[in-house]
This record gives structure tokens, C-alpha cells and sequence, in this order.
């Protein structure tokens, strides 16, 4: 198995989690809706990066809807005592699998409910809420509503840490005036540095930043440089990417996900990709270097 620990850990709350973990949006069918294409594969992957010692999942109950979750119910529960799992909450899928925004108070409290049922627990240990702008980007406006609904949840005993995804720095300011924020999922990558700042900001507060898509929105110039560093690295781009993010900020917790145990393996070895200083300039000079 790979061993893990070069990438650290950081804490969430009361929750200790290694920085490499796992996203399970894949584990659903194409475009996380309906079955997997390999009920039983998809298990053993969950299996096997738990083995590895990957102790943070990201799921949503909207993932199929409702299919990873129980896909990780049956692979994983009952839980190790040191596994914590994240979920969001603020989408919902139609019946043509499209991507709907579920944010009323009551569609809130179900998608809670439903992560509960379908993840087997009594309480979730990090609920993030996401926003949803138009295609990736954020959106601007108030989630105090929203986000107050939450942390009533969390009064009740059914959440254990909140946090915010899909957000604008002032929305993360207004969040942590209603309830503590102990982690943001925002999209963020080699080529996509929107939130420098704000990975640098959270980073001074001991929030954790997780980054979706690390390799979405390559150009092919930006692809073939992070190609020729993996070349002389013998590593490949994918491990690439994932090593800058992880040297970025020590409050950078990666969760890439996939379906194949291949790619499984393949992303848990970014731990053992060495970026010298040369290359993490080299590289943010991809995307522009952060302040």
C-alpha cells in the first residue's frame, strides 16, 4: 500500500484527516447520475483507498442522487473510528440527471436527513453548503438564511462542523459570523488561481481549503508544461498538479476521485512527487504566481 504520510495531515474541527483523501463523485454513474457502471468495483475502491489509509471522503447525497452514498455505506460501515466523511448540500438532480439548486430552508433539513439515512449515521461529521452560481463560477449574495438553517442543524446534534463551498471570500466572512467554518470547496487549480488569496487567508486561520477539479481548465500550452515537468519527474501531470497543490498551503486537502483502481493508485503516489522550489516556480508561472 502507498504510504500516505509525506502529505501530513490537518485538522477539521475535532476531526485529525490526512491531506490525501478520496472524492466519491465518481462513483456513481456518468455525470454522478444513476448506478455505477461496476457496483462492485466501486466498493473495492472505497475499500482499498481506506486501506491505503486515505481517512477523508467527499460525497453528497445528490450524487446519483443518492447512489454513492449508499455505495459507501455498503464498502465502508461500519466506519473506522478515525474516517470522516464530508458532504454538501444545496443541489439536487432532475430527472434528466441536470444539476438543480436546492437551497430552501426545508430542501436543507431533507438533504440532511437523506445524507444521514443514506450514509447509516446518527450525525454527519462536516456538512459543507454549496452555493450554486451559474455553470462553476460563484455567485454573489447573502447565504445567511441558508447557512443558518445549518447551523440550527448543528445545535440539534445532527452536524458536526459546517462548511462552505462554491463561495466568495465575503461569503465565507459572512458564514463564519453565524457559525464556526472549518473548511471551504472551491474550484482551484495549477491554471485557475481565483482564490489565492483566499487560500492564503484561510490558511492563517487554520481553515482547510479543498480544491475541485485540479485539472480542470488547461490550456494545451498549460498542459504541455505541466507535461514536461512530469516527464523530467517521471511522474505524471495528474501527480503533478496534485504535488503543487499540496506544496501551495499546508491547508490545501485534496479529495480526487475516480472509479478505476488504477487512477486510485495512481493519484495516492502524488504523495511521493517532490517539487523542488525551481519547479513549484516553474509551475505557478502556469498560472500566475500567487502573493
Amino acid at each position: 500500500m502507498i504510504d500516505l504520510s509525506p502529505a501530513g495531515t490537518f485538522t477539521l474541527g475535532d476531526r485529525t484527516v490526512r491531506r490525501m483523501g478520496y472524492g466519491a463523485m465518481q462513483l456513481a454513474g456518468p455525470g454522478a447520475f444513476g448506478p455505477p457502471k461496476n457496483r462492485a468495483r466501486a466498493v473495492q475502491v472505497l475499500r482499498e483507498a481506506v486501506a491505503s489509509g486515505v481517512n477523508h471522503i467527499d460525497t453528497s447525497d445528490y450524487y446519483g442522487p443518492h447512489v454513492t452514498n449508499q455505495v459507501i455505506r455498503e464498502a465502508l460501515h461500519p466506519y473506522p473510528s478515525n474516517l470522516t466523511l464530508v458532504t454538501k448540500v444545496g443541489g439536487a438532480r432532475g430527472a434528466d440527471g441536470s444539476w438543480l439548486p436546492a437551497q430552501r430552508p426545508k430542501q436543507l433539513i431533507q438533504a440532511v436527513h437523506d445524507n444521514l439515512r443514506n450514509l447509516g449515521v446518527d450525525t454527519l461529521d462536516v456538512v459543507n453548503l454549496r452555493l450554486m452560481g451559474s455553470g462553476l463560477g460563484t455567485s454573489e449574495g447573502s447565504l445567511a438564511e441558508r447557512f443558518e438553517t445549518l447551523a440550527q442543524l448543528q445545535r440539534e446534534g445532527l452536524i458536526r462542523h459546517l462548511g462552505v463551498s462554491n463561495v466568495t471570500p465575503t461569503q465565507v466572512r459572512e458564514a463564519q459570523t453565524i457559525a464556526p467554518v472549518v473548511c471551504v470547496q472551491n474550484l482551484y487549480n495549477l491554471a485557475r488561481r481565483e482564490d489565492d488569496a483566499l487560500v492564503d487567508e484561510l490558511a492563517g486561520q487554520g481553515i482547510a481549503y479543498a480544491p475541485y477539479f485540479p485539472l480542470g481548465g488547461f490550456s494545451p500550452l498549460q498542459s504541455s508544461t505541466l507535461s514536461d515537468v512530469a516527464a523530467r519527474l517521471d511522474a505524471t501531470p495528474l501527480q503533478v498538479a496534485l504535488a503543487w497543490l499540496l506544496r501551495r498551503a499546508p491547508n490545501v486537502l485534496l479529495i480526487p476521485g475516480t472509479s478505476s483502481l488504477a487512477h486510485l493508485r495512481e493519484n495516492l503516489a502524488a504523495v511521493a512527487c517532490v517539487l523542488s522550489d525551481d519547479v513549484m516556480s516553474e509551475l505557478d508561472g502556469v498560472g500566475g504566481s500567487h502573493s
